[in-house]
């Protein structure tokens, strides 16, 4: 497919997703978030790609949050609609994707930046990144689901520090936080992320489709369930049978 807006790469077994509006520190717009989503959902239906890792432009900012713009104008409704469309279209569709997604933090994370990060399932940072939730100071709140992953991801004292501060916070004290799995410098963060990918790539597509279905639903009463279902469910699937053979064989697996 043909994007404006983000440059889609493959490299084996591992995709690279790149928004590519530097003029705006890659920030979201309707356009954006529209080609992101048709290229998750392509990348979701390649049997050829196992892992996705997802980046901004430049080292100046990952995605510096919604385009502002757009809604400046909008009304109950409208709003409404947006936040809506956009988490369904996108945000919810990452995070429930078939496949592990990383974000690769290279700079700002502001906003809807800071929320599309967070419902990637794993997520790496440049040591000059700036990870934030501003809306308040617009008068607004989080809409793309930040209210919601970030508790999740953080706890809910420190989640409502954040949201009701508005403040900036380096990439060591998300680290720190659990908002962030590790740090580079900006010149390791991809080779790292895709090192990761790597890895992550050898193993059971089916097994980690499986898991991150269960993960999601950590916390809550369906979880068990969901992890009791699924493990049963593997074992009548070709990648449980195939892991166990090359468990006995003493070899590796060939997924």
């Amino acid at each position: 497919m043909n994007f404006e807006n983000i440059i889609l790469e493959n490299e084996g077994k591992t995709a690279l997703i790149t928004i590519n509006r530097p003029e705006s520190l890659n920030a979201l717009n309707y356009k954006t978030i529209q080609e992101l989503s048709n290229a998750f959902e392509n990348l979701n239906n390649d049997s050829s790609v196992r892992v996705i890792i997802l980046t901004g432009s430049g080292e100046r900012s990952f995605v510096a949050g919604a385009d502002i713009k757009e809604f400046a104008d909008f009304g109950t409704n409208e709003a409404e609609n947006l936040a809506r469309n956009g988490q369904q279209t996108l945000f919810n569709k990452i995070e429930n994707l078939g496949k592990p997604v990383i974000a690769a933090v290279n700079g700002f994370a502001l906003g809807g930046g800071l929320e599309l990060a967070m419902a990637c399932h794993i997520r790496y940072a440049s040591e000059n990144a700036k990870l934030g939730l501003p809306e308040v100071t617009l008068g607004l709140i989080p809409g793309y689901g930040g209210t919601q992953r970030l508790p999740q991801l953080v706890g809910k004292g420190i989640a409502n520090e954040l949201i009701f501060s508005a403040k900036m916070i380096s990439a060591e004290r998300a680290k720190e936080i659990g908002l962030v799995n590790e740090v580079f410098s900006s010149e390791e963060l991809l080779p790292k992320t895709k090192e990761l990918a790597s890895l992550i790539a050898r193993n059971s597509p089916m097994g980690i489709s499986k898991a991150i279905a269960a993960v999601n639903l950590a916390g809550t009463k369906e979880g068990f369930e969901r992890e009791i279902k699924s493990f049963g469910e593997l074992f009548e699937m070709d990648d449980k049978k195939e892991g166990v053979a090359a468990f006995l064989e003493k070899r590796k697996p060939a997924f």
